[in-house]
């Protein structure tokens, strides 16, 4: 019985947490779409906007996307003259994304409006609830880690 109210429980949370973040990532999308971006080209912006140049083949793991896309949405981004290729000077085999100067300016005029809607995203919880479930979600997180690493 204690059992079934442990799986009911954790079915629960796991629909709770899913449908969220649909909601939240939907509107934050829509956001996202309003500056004439999608999702993905704003995600390597922001990236190379906040950490600098970063090497085309690490850019899918640090923004969770498939080091396929990364090529389309670099090739995208550079034909609207948000982004660069450079080549490293030490190894011919790696090439960077650097943002240009355009690129800058977009990131610096939208970011705000982008980190505001957010902020009132997610207005329903208090300062000290936003840290909560943090640090909620980012245990679950870390729990989860080995039990995906061994799949």
């Amino acid at each position: 019985m204690a059992e079934r109210m442990e799986l009911d429980t954790s079915l629960k949370l796991f629909i709770v947490l899913s449908r969220a973040f649909r909601a939240i990532n939907d509107q934050a999308n829509k956001s996202i779409q309003s500056f004439e971006l999608n999702p993905t080209e704003f995600a390597v912006l922001e990236l190379l906007y906040h950490k600098g140049d970063q090497p085309l083949q690490q850019i899918g793991g640090k923004i969770l996307l498939a080091s396929g896309s990364i090529t389309y949405v670099v090739d995208k981004l550079e034909g609207k003259g948000l982004l660069a290729r450079k080549a490293c000077p030490k190894d011919r085999r790696v090439t960077y994304a650097h943002i240009t100067d355009k690129g800058k300016e977009l990131l610096k005029e939208i970011f705000p409006k982008h980190e505001e809607h957010i902020h009132t995203l997610l207005g329903g919880l208090s300062q000290e609830e936003k840290k909560e479930a943090i640090e909620l979600i980012k245990k679950l997180g870390l729990y989860v880690q080995p039990i995906t690493d061994q799949s």
